[in-house]
């Protein structure tokens, strides 16, 4: 059943993958660039049709895909050629992939909103048994603001409790129409993993009947949370608050899908849609060999009037691709272990 959800895991990333791709082409399409092949799969071509000027190629192992586009990675007299489009034009080319993905990542949430027979408010609805919130907090408090943090939905409430750690919880709470700050709020406070503490969130908020308008609200609200918390946790990675050997790869995220799988339908859409806008977030970030560290040169174009010159740019993407291999190798080697360990 494990290799099973490997399996799974391997054909659920092979299809976000493709929608980063066809993010790309249909950008390119859009602007013009002439685009020589769109391919899904990877490997050896087991089918293909020539539409116009570009393949469309199916290839024999399922895992995403790709797009060739010309002068991507050189220089090109080619008019159609991606290096000789506006600066503008080639910033969405590459933000192309990316937005895909978050977009597919919403499109989830939607459907899972509109499966649920409510949705949420911040609003306290009741506690816990022994809720230690309940000392300060009251049924009715409308939760505006954690930390100093604004909250718009239950989700955001949770974020927020999974990033105070073992700091005081300070909330800022509508009160019978009065806007007023709860210090040092009291929450039991449970350790997640090794170094990491999660406030428990004693109560429940309360919910209301859908419509269109909440129902958007809340998909779009669910999709920016997780947007922020993968930035919250990658500046951990950065600043050493989380471990390296805490990352997962394909075969710890199979564990994980197959335990949302087991939950069911909404949860499973729930892990598909967190990964799709991890994608998509990680992909923007400003390092080399991914979307975001080619937007980067982009951007210094845009400001500077002329590209960085591209032997230093494939300088520096090349020694990103180097360690992004290293790190795919790390973790890979990370989850073996955690399986080997039980």
């Amino acid at each position: 059943m494990h290799v099973l959800m490997i399996v799974f895991v391997v054909l659920m990333f092979g299809f976000i993958i493709f929608i980063h791709e066809l993010g790309h082409f249909t950008l390119a399409k859009a602007c013009g660039v002439r685009v020589h092949e769109f391919a899904i799969g990877m490997g050896p071509t087991i089918f293909h049709r020539q539409k116009g000027e570009t393949k469309y190629a199916l290839r024999l192992f399922p895992i995403g895909g790709f797009v060739a586009v010309e002068g991507e990675d050189e220089d090109s007299d080619d008019s159609k050629a991606l290096c000789n489009k506006k600066v503008w034009q080639r910033i969405l080319f590459v933000s192309a992939g990316a937005f895909m993905n978050l977009l597919m990542g919403f499109i989830l949430m939607l459907v899972i909103v509109s499966r649920q027979d409510l949705v949420s408010t911040t609003k306290v609805a009741q506690f816990e048994p022994d809720a230690q919130s309940a000392q300060v907090l009251q049924v009715g408090d409308e939760i505006l603001k954690v930390n100093g943090s604004r909250v718009h939905i239950a989700n955001d409430i949770l974020f927020e409790f999974i990033n105070v750690g073992k700091d005081p919880v300070e909330l800022t709470v509508r009160r019978n129409g009065q806007v007023m700050t709860l210090k040092d709020v009291p929450f039991r406070v449970e350790e997640a993993e090794e170094g990491i503490y999660v406030v428990n969130m004693d109560f429940k908020v309360a919910g209301v009947d859908k419509n269109i308008g909440n129902t958007f609200k809340e998909a779009w609200f669910m999709t920016t949370g997780v947007v922020k918390e993968v930035g919250r946790s990658f500046v951990k990675l950065v600043t050493g608050q989380y471990k390296m050997n805490q990352l997962a790869g394909p075969i710890g995220v199979s564990g994980a899908i197959g335990d949302a799988a087991s939950m069911g339908a909404n949860q499973l859409m729930m892990m598909i849609a967190f990964i799709s806008i991890n994608i998509g977030v990680f992909n923007l970030l400003p390092l080399p060999a991914l979307d975001g560290g080619r937007l980067a040169f982009l951007l210094i174009e845009a400001v500077r009037g002329k590209p960085v010159p591209p032997k230093y740019e494939g300088y520096v993407h090349a020694a990103g691709m180097a360690l992004l291999i290293g790190l795919m190798i790390f973790v890979t080697f990370n989850d073996i272990m955690r399986l080997i360990r039980g």
